[in-house]
């Protein structure tokens, strides 16, 4: 397949890496390529749906995907069509995602804008990172960046280059408790036990989801504050990683400069064509959180058992 694209290729004059990295994917059939169109935070306006599928049906099959990635994509268009669309596109503010060894559209759950679950605002922080940070060159591969509201992380930070994911520090106000013991049964985590008739949490358990607070008829469990878990070095694939937690509680401006750091730490130690998950798994992640995180004043997450509570089973990387 590789030598007949090539073939094609050549015969067409055009570099298909270039292309992909344009957002423009060759597809198996002759001269056709899917255009992948940039959606953070998977939001789009229905002028934006509605012009998608203006240009499925004028340059294409009259066929949208939307991609894994909240990206919409228009399949089946000749390669003599991508300068109208990129133009037709420019009129209402949009344009083409990118591809290639480069910062990708970031994704991002609905978070607290509009899902009872949502502890952290993930599409105003989504927005604001593709607006600073999309298409940023790495030297090396693909980095994609994702925000999850909650713990059961729908937007998968697990498996991100970089990942946030909201989480929230419940309190007690202890005069408000009428001991009815409805957070400790609803707790998954086992993270609460009652001692002298008011619930007591156990750190090492609690994975900051917040449910008590929700269940709680008195108000007693109110949240002490809140921000995000940062992970680092997922990504699915062939040979997929799962992220580490690395720091916690980190607030939105707090989110910057982690990202810039690490963009640039990766640029600098990674090689070919590794992720940072590679290059982290090469270094050691002891490395990346002392020139990193540390640096940056965040509530780091050095220890292996510090981070079991974030997983089944205990199953959790050192």
């Amino acid at each position: 397949m590789d030598q007949e694209l090539g073939k094609e290729a050549r015969r067409l004059k055009m570099d298909f890496a270039e292309l992909k990295s344009g957002g423009f994917i060759k597809q198996t059939q002759k001269d056709l390529f899917t255009v992948r169109l940039r959606c953070p935070a998977g939001k789009l306006t229905s002028r934006q749906l509605h012009k998608a599928a203006e240009l499925a049906e004028k340059y294409g099959r009259g066929e949208l995907h939307n991609s894994f990635r909240q990206s919409i994509e228009i399949p089946y268009v000749h390669h003599q069509h991508f300068e109208a669309i990129a133009a037709e596109l420019k009129e209402i503010g949009w344009s083409i995602a990118s591809c290639g060894p480069r910062v990708r559209v970031p994704i991002a759950c609905a978070g607290c804008t509009w899902n009872p679950n949502g502890l952290m605002d993930t599409q105003t922080m989504c927005l604001e990172v593709d607006k600073r940070y999309f298409g940023t060159a790495t030297g090396h591969h693909k980095f994609k960046i994702s925000f999850s509201g909650c713990p059961i992380d729908c937007a998968r930070t697990r498996e991100a280059d970089l990942g946030f994911q909201g989480i929230v520090e419940p309190g007690l106000v202890e005069e408000l408790c009428n001991a009815c013991e409805i957070c400790v049964v609803t707790c998954q985590e086992n993270a609460l036990v009652m001692v002298n008739d008011l619930p007591v949490r156990d750190l090492s358990k609690c994975n900051h989801c917040g449910d008590c607070i929700k269940v709680c008829p008195v108000d007693a469990m109110i949240a002490k504050r809140k921000g995000w878990l940062g992970r680092v070095g997922g990504k699915h694939g062939k040979h997929p990683l799962y992220s580490y937690e690395i720091a916690q509680f980190v607030s939105d401006e707090q989110c910057y400069p982690l990202i810039e750091k690490t963009l640039e730490w990766y640029q600098a130690n990674g090689q070919g064509r590794e992720r940072i998950g590679a290059v982290i798994a090469r270094f050691g992640l002891p490395r990346y959180l002392e020139e990193v995180v540390r640096p940056l004043g965040l509530e780091i997450i050095d220890r292996a058992e510090d981070r079991r509570k974030f997983w089944a089973g205990g199953n959790v990387y050192s």
